[in-house]
């Protein structure tokens, strides 16, 4: 039997790892490669895909997830502060392209409606392309990265007026779209209001539930539950899936569970996100660029540099300097993949024909492959500019803003994962000492708790690459594994040592026979439970047969340094005690109390002499909670007192009358 969406999965997954593995050797992104996937195996190429309405499907749950976790990754606060250029900035950028694409639409005979229309389509960027890279390359917080966020969060806004006002340029009725569009946006702010209210009231309460479970399952189906929901929800009011996919992450971004989402649903995200990549290169007709090349590249070229030098000037009135400004121009100038919604809107009310129809899909899928070089290069084009005698204002910003002070990042701290009863001793010891620490912990209860006493602990997993980077992994000089779970233990040494080569890894484990197992994992030291008890009981005893401290510390510092071998080994003995005597034969230490009525209460050992009348010497007398080492010979024997003699067991026995009444 043949399942069509299946068979097409297993080509696309396929098709896209040879492709990749060689995009990898050449050094090149692998957005490319995905789209290369889909020109070969699309309907213009190879024709492999068959079920091509399924994949758009999976690919708008990947746009859905990536959307989902840049609004993990980010939080209310953080949108607030790019608010500016949200508004102000999202707003000249696609009007003054609309602005400028008409024109030149106009200039080359295009018909008014068209040359608005081209101006809708052009203005959009790809906002899963450019979110994607600049989350790769750590830029989202820079200057440039938080501009291109706003205006592709307020082209996600747009799109939707203008689906509704196509109709319009086609000859539809004006009076019916002006109320669906006042009708839309009363729904939109109802709904918007009800997704805030959840995120304040709702959702803290329901993942905190879900978290207390300690069950992966339940957590990850109820983080994607909550995405999806919150982008049906928007979707259902007229807004895009993608904008409610970005609003669901905020919700989740303002609980102290948004890392441990965030490494659950990242494999999903990227593994779709393939799908929403394939599928635009499917939409490429190898044919029309094969006849129309010098066409294409030019359009494409074209629209490029115009959407980079409007988006240039554009955050240069924002307050950027010159290289933020060049960096955040060159980030969006590819057109969009909302492009496409639109495009195919335009299509169904004859507003483009069959050649305009697909030399647009040409610019948008060649703009989009060009964008991870373009943005790869962006640093390299704005230094070359700098170099020119610009003036300084320009360079600095025409009226830089004021910029927010990032929170102190940790610095040469102390990571503990795990906060029971060892993980906490080990945090108390880096406060007293002054340490900088963090703790990563799965219990949700812990986590709340401890957090409202003011310990630097988050919620999480810490096999999740997210999880440890909130915890600043790659400047930790320590990190301290005490979890009571084995095969856990061995999972997070292994990526631990993956995420970070200089961390001292110390890691804590119950049994023996998981010791080597995390030394070839990459643990720089392995403490077994059992055996640092056996150490403990073996000092201890030690101890009682007499033999000095000193010595002690030695033996257990060979121990450690021996890997625990000697308690390892069932028979034979280490050299270390081959000279050891560890007892005193002839000799016997016991405590004796002090009876009313006794002889000995009330006298002194000059009065006594046990050492010349019973060949006995007194080496400590215990007086209520105070104990007197190597006693005064002139000090007086009292009822109750423990005095601890040392002798021959016979001569102990001789004076053991002393101590009794008569």
């Amino acid at each position: 039997m043949e399942i069509p969406l299946l068979t097409d999965i297993v080509i696309i997954f396929g098709l896209s790892v040879a492709v990749l593995l060689v995009f990898h050797l050449l050094k090149l992104p692998v957005v490319v490669g995905f789209l290369l996937t889909g020109i070969l195996a699309g309907p213009h190429g190879f024709g492999l895909i068959k079920a091509v309405h399924e994949v758009e499907i999976l690919a708008e749950i990947g746009v859905i997830l990536l959307l989902f976790t840049i609004g993990i990754e980010f939080s209310f606060k953080r949108l607030i502060q790019i608010k500016q250029q949200v508004m102000i900035g999202g707003a000249l950028q696609v009007g003054l392209t609309i602005m400028v694409v008409f024109f030149i639409a106009r200039h080359f005979g295009m018909s008014l409606k068209v040359a608005v229309f081209y101006g809708f389509l052009i203005s959009l960027s790809s906002t899963a392309i450019v979110l994607r890279l600049l989350q790769e390359r750590a830029e989202i917080d820079a200057p440039h990265g938080r501009s291109a966020l706003g205006i592709l969060l307020f082209q996600d806004v747009i799109i939707v007026p203008m689906i509704l006002i196509t109709p319009i340029l086609a000859g539809g009725k004006s009076g019916q779209v002006n109320s669906d569009i006042f009708f839309l946006a009363a729904k939109g702010l109802a709904i918007v209001i009800v997704i805030l209210a959840a995120a304040k009231w709702l959702m803290p309460w329901l993942l905190h539930q879900v978290a207390r479970t300690r069950s992966k399952e339940l957590f990850l189906l109820s983080v994607v539950g909550i995405c999806l929901s919150v982008a049906w929800l928007t979707a259902s009011a007229g807004l895009s899936l993608a904008l409610g996919a970005f609003i669901a992450g905020l919700i989740i971004s303002e609980s102290e569970y948004s890392h441990q989402a965030l490494g659950n649903i990242l494999p999903f995200r990227n593994v779709f996100n393939s799908f929403f990549f394939v599928s635009i290169g499917m939409l490429l007709d190898t044919g029309f660029l094969v006849n129309s090349p010098l066409l294409v590249l030019a359009v494409s070229g074209g629209v490029l540099a115009i959407k980079a030098m409007i988006t240039m000037g554009i955050a240069m009135l924002l307050g950027l300097s010159l290289r933020s400004a060049i960096l955040a121009g060159l980030s969006i100038c590819q057109v969009g993949e909302f492009s496409f919604v639109l495009s195919k809107t335009g299509v169904d009310h004859a507003l483009l024909s069959t050649n305009q129809y697909q030399l647009f899909l040409a610019v948008a899928v060649l703009t989009m492959a060009a964008s991870p070089f373009i943005i790869t290069y962006a640093p390299q084009v704005a230094h070359r500019i700098l170099r020119f005698p610009l003036p300084k204002r320009l360079k600095t910003g025409l009226w830089p803003l004021s910029e927010k002070t990032a929170d102190p990042i940790l610095k040469q701290h102390l990571i503990i994962i795990g906060f029971g009863l060892n993980g906490r001793n080990v945090a108390r010891a880096a406060k007293m000492t002054g340490i900088p620490y963090m703790i990563i912990e799965m219990s949700p209860d812990t986590v709340k708790k401890e957090r409202a006493k003011g310990e630097p602990i988050i919620y999480g997993d810490a096999i999740h690459d997210e999880v440890l980077m909130h915890a600043h992994i790659e400047d930790a000089t320590v990190v301290v594994v005490a979890i009571n779970d084995p095969a856990a233990t061995r999972e997070i040494t292994e990526h631990l040592r993956r995420m970070t080569s200089k961390a001292h890894l110390i890691i804590r484990t119950r049994f023996l026979t998981e010791m080597q197992a995390l030394y070839k994992l990459g643990a720089d030291e392995v403490i077994p439970e059992e055996f640092e008890t056996s150490v403990e009981i073996f000092s201890r005893v030690l101890s009682k047969y007499l033999i000095p401290k000193d010595e002690i510390d030695k033996i257990v510092v060979h121990l450690r340094a021996d890997g625990y071998e000697m308690f390892r080994r069932l028979s034979g003995k280490s050299s270390f005690f081959a000279n050891l005597n560890l007892h005193l034969p002839d000799n016997e230490l016991t405590a004796m109390r002090v009876k009313v009525n006794a002889p000995i209460a009330g006298k002194s050992l000059s009065e006594l002499q046990l050492r010349k009348k019973f060949g006995v010497t007194a080496l400590a007398v215990r007086r209520n909670n105070q104990t007197f080492s190597n006693p005064d010979v002139e000090m007086p024997f009292m009822v109750e007192d423990v005095v601890y003699i040392m002798g021959p067991p016979k001569k102990i026995a001789e004076c053991a009358r002393l101590f009794n009444h008569d």
